[in-house]
């Protein structure tokens, strides 16, 4: 099976885009892994926390249950009287956000910036029972913020479990698809540049041959043509050496005999 790459023209300039592709994904595949691994260890994190306030929860909603069975036997039914007293909430929730490696997190809690007393609940069980609703009411307050507490716990667990099995499958994808795809495009196209600068080095060399067998052929003719021309100037080299001797000895020398006045100017 061929390696799958991109279809990219092998050029230099190519190549360089694709090495600057390769860097940039090993570092984006260097980013997610850290960030899936600090969200993992903030999942084990919670996932322990959540753990925990199970356990209290179970404690904690256990002594409530008893505390309002206490209640209900000293004082019997109360339910009217609550809902009587009630004007206002008495237990208010805030949300905020927490950044975990770019995810942001719901976390809950309770508002304790304005007084929310509990006054409007001092006349309840006044005859009888009025201490036993008064720890009831705190067991149950308690039981609300455990409550609140584990919500905010639950929420973020859920979250992060989405945001890790996301960035996994991102890590996984640059790991297993990307970065090799990029890979077998480098190593195609330095293949191909290679098979240009030896197809251009053979090109070269032909033409280096090429050009000594004409330079050779060339010298060659030069040769032959100066060897036909000395042959040529050996055979009329003993008439015309004898008849410039002959006119050498009949010729007189005008410039020899001439004797010039001199002149004053």
């Amino acid at each position: 099976m061929a390696a799958v790459r991109d279809n990219v023209f092998p050029t230099r300039m190519n190549l360089t885009v694709t090495k600057t592709r390769l860097k940039g994904a090993q570092t984006g595949h260097s980013l997610l892994k850290r960030k899936s691994e600090a969200l993992t260890t903030r999942f084990r994190t919670i996932l322990r926390k959540i753990e925990d306030a199970k356990l209290k929860m179970g404690k904690v909603m256990q002594n409530a249950s008893f505390s309002l069975a206490e209640v209900a036997y000293i004082t019997g039914d109360i339910s009217y009287q609550v809902r009587e007293s009630a004007k206002h909430a008495t237990f208010r929730v805030t949300a905020k956000q927490e950044n975990v490696s770019g995810v942001l997190l719901p976390a809950f809690e309770r508002d304790t910036s304005a007084s929310l007393g509990g006054s409007q609940f001092e006349l309840t069980g006044l005859g009888r029972g009025g201490q036993q609703i008064q720890k009831a009411r705190a067991v149950y307050m308690k039981a609300v913020e455990m409550l609140v507490e584990l919500a905010s716990l639950q929420t973020a667990f859920v979250i992060l479990d989405e945001v890790i099995k996301l960035t996994n499958r991102r890590v996984n994808a640059i790991e297993y698809v990307i970065i090799p795809r990029i890979e077998n495009t480098i190593s195609y196209i330095n293949s191909e540049l290679d098979e240009q600068d030896r197809e251009e080095f053979y090109r070269l060399k032909k033409i280096q041959g090429k050009k000594k067998e004409r330079a050779a052929n060339a010298q060659r003719e030069l040769d032959e043509k100066a060897k036909l021309a000395i042959a040529d100037g050996s055979i009329h080299a003993d008439p015309s050496s004898s008849s410039s001797s002959h006119d050498a000895a009949g010729v007189r020398d005008i410039l020899a005999e001439q004797v010039d006045e001199d002149i004053i100017f």
